[in-house]
C-alpha cells in the first residue's frame, strides 16, 4: 500500500503550517487525548516534559519526508521499540489519531480544510500500520 499523490501534495501543503503550529497542535493532542481517553496516559509515564516537542519534531520529519518514507526508517524503528517499552497496542492508534486530528483542527482552524483533514488521516493510518507490524514483531520476539 502506498499514499496517493493526492494525500502527499494535501500534506505537503501543510507542512509550513504544521512547522508553525507543531509544539500547540501536539500540546492540544495530549489535552485532548488524556481527558477523551484517559486509559491512555500511564503510557506516557515515563515520558519527558518535551513529549509534545519530539511528537512535534516526528510529525515534521513524517510531513517533511512524505514522498520518501524510506528515508524515516531508522526513526520509525526507534519509535517501534519505544512503544513496545510502555505497552502500546493496536487499540491505542485510532484514540490518538482523534485526539492528533481534533487537535490539528482546533490550532489550524479554516486552513485545515476536509481534504487536507482526510489527507493526515491517510497518512496517520499508514504510518499508523506500519509501526504496528513491526510492533507485533517486536512483541512476539519478546
Amino acid at each position: 500500500m502506498s499514499l496517493s499523490l493526492e494525500t502527499i501534495t494535501a500534506i505537503k501543503e501543510t507542512i509550513p503550517l504544521v512547522s508553525q503550529e507543531a509544539e500547540n497542535v501536539t500540546t492540544r493532542m495530549y489535552e485532548i487525548l488524556f481527558s477523551k481517553y484517559p486509559e491512555t496516559k500511564p503510557l506516557f509515564a515515563n515520558a519527558t516534559s518535551d513529549q509534545h516537542k519530539k511528537l512535534a519534531g516526528a510529525i515534521a520529519a513524517f510531513a517533511g519526508n512524505i514522498d520518501n518514507l524510506g528515508a524515516l526508517g531508522n526513526a520509525v524503528e526507534k519509535m517501534a521499540q519505544s512503544h513496545v517499552n510502555t505497552n502500546v497496542k493496536p487499540e491505542h492508534y485510532p484514540m490518538v489519531a482523534d485526539a492528533l486530528i481534533s487537535a490539528m483542527g482546533d490550532v489550524l482552524g479554516e486552513a485545515f480544510t476536509e481534504e487536507r483533514k482526510n489527507a493526515w488521516v491517510e497518512a496517520y493510518t499508514f504510518l499508523a500500520n506500519i509501526l504496528m507490524q513491526r510492533e507485533q514483531e517486536l512483541y512476539a520476539a519478546r
